[in-house]
């Protein structure tokens, strides 16, 4: 068995088609086809049910995915540690995350502190955080609420208040705090149904009679400040996403159950560089500084 059968074998099992796992792969189909074979040959079982083009896992497949993603995850473990140990470790930084109003002020610190080192971000959906943590894909992720699953290290690093945004000139602009039944018969504007502010906050309202009235439901939650701003509407926000807005005022919501946690996730299997070590270190104190104002 080849380390080169493993990693085709996983492109395929995660693609299931023949033609899109040669094109991630950047080699001929024929190629991919013939190196799938050898590896069912050399199991003496085949590893995937056939139509066409198209492939699905089969109960032997399945079962041999697992321990070839495992051979595969400790390799790469430790080829990154002996690049850490021999101080050759140029690699970026690879991160998650399903809530980024806090990664600016963490991004900024970690640059000011280890300016040689690059990093990758994505925006993930929960169970596409937990995949790639479980593959070993990333080195941390950033989650609201805290995600959990087999090798995943959870860390809670902040509890966030969320916060009612008003436009300047709005009945509340002039007030530090509003009861949620004063919030009925508002014009609300927010990310769609799935994000956990949004569902946490749709949550409580119903608790307490209603249900917001949404004008507008987005997926750029980076917008909905300025949507509030132009008097479209209010708005639920993190306190961590508070911006600078003149035209904007936040306030607090007398109810409780309106906080969030923020976790840093990890794999408990995954080797960390200290570079990746710097960084916990940098989110741990940049979300202690926030806290302490």
């Amino acid at each position: 068995m080849e380390l080169l059968q493993l990693q085709y074998f996983l492109a395929v099992a995660r693609l299931e088609h023949m033609t899109e796992a040669a094109k991630s792969l950047h080699v001929t189909q024929s190629s991919l086809s013939k190196t799938i074979q050898r590896l069912e040959e050399d199991l003496g079982v085949p590893l995937f049910d056939r139509t066409g083009r198209k492939l699905r896992l089969n109960t032997y497949g399945a079962s041999f995915l697992h321990r070839a993603e495992r051979a595969l995850f400790e390799l790469e473990q430790g080829r990154q540690e002996l690049t850490d140990l021999s101080g050759r470790d140029q690699r970026t930084l690879e991160l998650a995350v399903n809530t980024a109003s806090s990664l600016p002020g963490i991004l900024k610190e970690f640059r000011k502190q280890m300016p040689e080192v690059q990093f990758h971000v994505q925006m993930l959906a929960a169970q596409e955080m937990i995949a790639c943590l479980q593959r070993g894909e990333v080195d941390y992720c950033i989650s609201s609420p805290p995600l959990s699953g087999d090798d995943i290290a959870s860390q809670i690093v902040f509890i966030d208040r969320i916060l009612i945004a008003v436009p300047a000139g709005h009945p509340l602009a002039e007030r530090e705090s509003v009861a949620l039944s004063e919030l009925r018969n508002e014009s609300f504007v927010g990310v769609k149904q799935g994000y956990g502010t949004r569902d946490l906050a749709d949550s409580i309202c119903e608790t307490a009679g209603f249900r917001p009235k949404y004008v507008y439901e987005g997926d750029e939650p980076a917008r909905i400040t300025a949507l509030v701003e132009a008097g479209i509407g209010i708005a639920f926000i993190p306190g961590t996403a508070i911006y600078s807005r003149q035209a904007v005022t936040c306030l607090r919501v007398e109810h409780e159950g309106l906080t969030r946690e923020i976790a840093l996730l990890w794999n408990k299997n995954r080797y960390l560089s200290q570079a990746a070590l710097q960084f916990r270190k940098i989110a741990a104190e940049y979300y202690r500084s926030i806290k302490e104002r």
